[in-house]
């Protein structure tokens, strides 16, 4: 026996008990489910019933009007399929800046319209809508679009979307008091809607420098996150907002400029082990025009997301039919070309074998969440894997 009174332990727990029952719930690690790869944006007077297979068929029409295939040939079918199955992952319905400004009735109608077709047959995993901002200006008409869009959505429905797979944008944030006022939006509408607690949830857009690093020099990110009071579903980077505030040249504002990567970097931390999900943004060099524009957009498309994946950014934003190919290509790519070295350093380190290589827990559960994720994408197989997404997501 040592010499500490076992008072000791007591003293302890009266001081970090509280303190871990608060780390557990500001970090309460990744959360489970599948993340979606991809946001589409289609502004609301362009939603109808038939825009996923619509999608889709555009994006299979231009691989074979703009050869050669943008990815190698192993990926071909892999890459049809998921275009014939599920072109669009998670779509989201736009009355921000790729709508602009119209009367109240004429976004009052594309409200209506947007919601109908999303009850009738615009069939994604994830979908949602982007308001308007609730800086001044805009406040009102982003509250209302939003509640026109609801009373059609919910209207006469049995019961409302799985939580989970809706969620509502929110642009422009710049402090903590417009996510509080979204909460209270929130609360209100689920009132109004006879809708569970907690069912609205949003996504926090970035695109303003005072998101990122605060007047006192501080970051922003984590007093976003804890201001949503458990609603924020992700934050999602604007990559020209963001830019352009910045003060950095038309020319030269890209996912991958410093500017970007030092505020994603910032995003990263903040929303570590919160179960908060990131997203990038999108690119504005599109695969359009003759078959020479159409290559140099895939080219720099699968460039971009492959890089994004690379920084653990999953998801990323895509504006147009033709840059789904690249996208799913460059995803699949990602997770194939590491398949074999991550299952077997998850099986060395499963079977306690020494190797070249000494994995921690952390690792491990960083090599499952890798092959998870690349099951949840189509990428691979449970075959491939050499284990069952249970097995994987227990890890």
């Amino acid at each position: 026996m040592g010499r500490l009174p076992a008072a000791v332990q007591a003293e302890l727990a009266e001081r970090l008990d509280p303190v871990d029952a608060e780390l557990g719930r500001r970090y309460p690690g990744r959360r489970p489910g599948r993340q979606p790869v991809h946001t589409v944006y289609v502004p609301a007077d362009r939603c109808h019933a038939g825009l996923v297979p619509e999608w889709g068929a555009l994006a299979l029409a231009a691989i074979v009007d703009h050869p050669p295939r943008p990815y190698p040939g192993e990926l071909h079918d892999l890459v049809t399929a998921k275009l014939r199955r599920e072109p669009i992952e998670d779509l989201r319905i736009d009355f921000e800046d790729g709508y602009g400004v119209r009367d109240d009735p004429t976004e009052d109608a594309a409200a209506r319209a947007a919601a109908r077709a999303l009850r009738a047959g615009l069939e994604t995993p994830f979908a949602g809508v982007r308001i308007k901002s609730l800086t001044g200006p805009v406040r009102r008409r982003a509250v209302r679009t939003l509640d026109v869009f609801l009373d059609a959505l919910l209207d006469g429905a049995t019961e409302p979307p799985r939580s989970g797979r809706f969620a509502v944008t929110l642009p422009k944030v710049s402090v903590p008091a417009q996510v509080e006022a979204m909460v209270l939006l929130c609360e209100r509408l689920e009132t109004a809607y006879g809708l569970p607690a907690g069912w609205l949830r949003f996504e926090v857009q970035v695109e303003t420098p005072a998101a990122i690093l605060g007047p006192e020099g501080l970051a922003t990110p984590g007093r976003l996150i804890g201001a949503a009071a458990g609603r924020c579903a992700g934050l999602h980077y604007g990559t020209y907002d963001y830019s352009a505030a910045c003060g950095i040249a038309a020319a030269q504002q890209s996912l991958a400029h410093p500017a970007a990567d030092f505020a994603k970097a910032v995003l990263q931390v903040a929303a570590a082990e919160t179960g908060v999900r990131l997203s990038d943004g999108s690119t504005n060099v599109l695969p359009v025009g003759d078959t020479a524009a159409v290559q140099a957009g895939w080219a720099e498309h699968a460039r971009l997301v492959r890089r994004s994946l690379e920084r653990g950014y999953y998801q990323g934003w895509d504006l147009h039919p033709a840059q789904l190919p690249t996208r799913f290509a460059a995803t699949y790519a990602f997770f194939r070309d590491g398949r074999a070295a991550a299952v077997a350093r998850l099986r060395a380190y499963l079977e306690r074998r020494s190797t070249g290589i000494l994995d921690e827990p952390a690792t491990a559960r960083a090599l499952a969440g890798y092959l998870l994720r690349g099951l949840d994408c189509g990428a691979l197989t449970e075959a491939e894997t050499g284990y069952d997404r249970a097995a994987l997501a227990a890890l």
